[in-house]
C-alpha cells in the first residue's frame, strides 16, 4: 500500500497521519492577521519569544484610553493564554480564538501573550510544556530578549501573571502553574503567577468516577479517542491516562496543594471532559491548597467550544465575567 495513503491514527475531526509521516490537521483553522480590533480597540503584534524552536505569541495591549491609570504605573495584569485543540491543532492566529483573546484583553485591561506553542506530533509532548514555561520567563523577564519588546517591557506587571488555557490549553496552563509552585527559584525576582484558569481542561482519567453516575457511558467513543491522542501526542511514550500530565489525580501526580498560584478558576461545559474537571476542582480543595481561592463555574448543558461560537450567549458572558473577576481580585 502506497505509505501516504496508508492512515496510521486519525481522530475525525480533529488529525490523521499517515504511515509516510505525513499529518493532515483536519480541525478547521481559520487564521486572521494581528490588527487593531475595530469592536475593543485592542491592538495586536506577532512576536517571535525563542527563535531557535520557533516559538511564537500574539501580543494583545488593551486600548490605553479606554482603562486609563490602571494598575502600578500603568502596569498591567500579563495573562499567558494557550489555545485548544489536543495538543495537535490548533492556532493562536485561529480567528475565534483571537477574537476571544481580544474580549478578554480589553474586559479584563490585561497585556495578554497568547502563546503558539509547538504541536505534536512534529513536536511530542513536553514541547508544549516547555514552550509554556518559556513563554512564562520570557513574559516576566526584567532584561533579555523581553526587555526589548516594549509592551511586555513598560506595560506588563510580572508580578500578576495569569494562566489561562481553553481544553488542552487548559492543561498546559495546570502544567504551567503546578511548575512555577515546585520550581519557585526559576521564576526572575518579583515574578508571580498569581492565578490560573482552565476552561473545560483535557484531562484523563483512570476509574470511572462520576462518569457512570452521570450517565457519561455517551462519551465513551470519546473518550476513548482522546486516551490514543494523548498516547499520539507522546508519541507513545506516556503512561496513559495514569501519567500524571494528563491526569494531575494519578498515583505518583504532584500534589495539588503545591500548586503555584493565589487564585483557580475551573470552568465545565457538556463534553468529555467535565468529569474531570470537577474530579481536578474537588481534589484543589481537598489537598490542602491554602494558597487562595478556588471557583468552579459548571455552564452545562452549553457544549465545549461555546464561548468561542457564541460569545454573546448568556453562558459565555457568565464565563468571560468571571475570568475578569479572577484578574481583577474581585470574588
Amino acid at each position: 500500500m502506497d505509505p501516504d495513503a496508508e492512515v496510521t491514527f486519525e481522530f475525525v475531526p480533529v488529525i490523521r497521519q499517515y504511515r509516510s509521516g505525513r499529518v493532515e490537521r483536519l480541525l478547521p483553522v481559520n487564521p486572521v492577521p494581528p490588527s487593531v480590533d475595530a469592536a475593543t480597540g485592542v491592538a495586536s503584534r506577532d512576536v517571535t519569544i525563542d527563535a531557535a524552536t520557533g516559538l511564537r505569541a500574539r501580543l494583545y495591549l488593551p486600548d490605553p484610553s479606554a482603562r486609563p491609570g490602571d494598575g502600578d504605573g500603568g502596569r498591567l495584569p500579563v495573562v499567558l493564554y494557550f489555545h485548544g485543540g489536543g495538543l495537535v491543532a490548533g492556532s493562536a492566529a485561529d480567528a475565534p480564538e483571537h477574537a476571544f483573546v481580544n474580549r478578554l484583553a480589553a474586559r479584563a485591561g490585561a497585556l495578554a501573550v497568547s502563546v503558539e506553542y509547538r504541536l505534536a506530533p512534529e513536536h511530542p509532548v513536553p514541547a508544549c510544556y516547555d514552550d509554556a514555561w518559556a513563554a512564562l520567563l520570557w513574559a516576566t523577564a526584567a532584561g533579555g530578549a523581553a526587555a526589548a519588546d516594549p509592551w511586555v517591557r513598560d506595560r506588563g506587571d510580572a508580578a500578576r501573571v495569569f494562566a489561562v488555557g481553553f481544553s488542552a490549553g487548559g492543561n498546559v496552563a495546570h502544567s504551567l502553574a503546578a511548575r512555577a509552585g515546585s520550581e519557585p527559584g526559576l521564576l526572575p525576582r518579583g515574578a508571580r503567577v498569581e492565578g490560573a484558569a482552565l476552561l473545560h481542561p483535557f484531562f484523563l482519567s483512570s476509574s470511572p468516577g462520576e462518569k457512570a453516575a452521570e450517565g457519561e457511558e455517551k462519551y465513551a467513543w470519546v473518550r476513548g479517542k482522546l486516551a490514543e491522542m494523548w498516547a499520539f501526542a507522546c508519541g507513545g511514550r506516556t503512561a496513559g491516562s495514569d501519567d500524571p500530565r494528563v491526569n494531575p489525580l494519578a498515583d505518583g501526580a504532584p500534589s495539588l496543594r503545591r500548586l503555584g498560584c493565589g487564585r483557580v478558576l475551573v470552568c465545565l461545559a457538556e463534553d468529555a471532559l467535565a468529569a474531570e474537571g470537577r474530579a481536578y476542582y474537588d481534589a484543589l480543595l481537598a489537598s490542602g491548597w491554602a494558597a487562595g481561592d478556588a471557583e468552579l463555574l459548571d455552564s452545562r448543558p452549553a457544549d465545549h467550544e461555546f464561548h468561542l461560537r457564541e460569545p454573546e450567549s448568556a453562558e459565555a458572558v457568565l464565563l468571560m465575567d468571571r475570568l475578569v473577576a479572577l484578574i481583577a481580585g474581585d470574588r
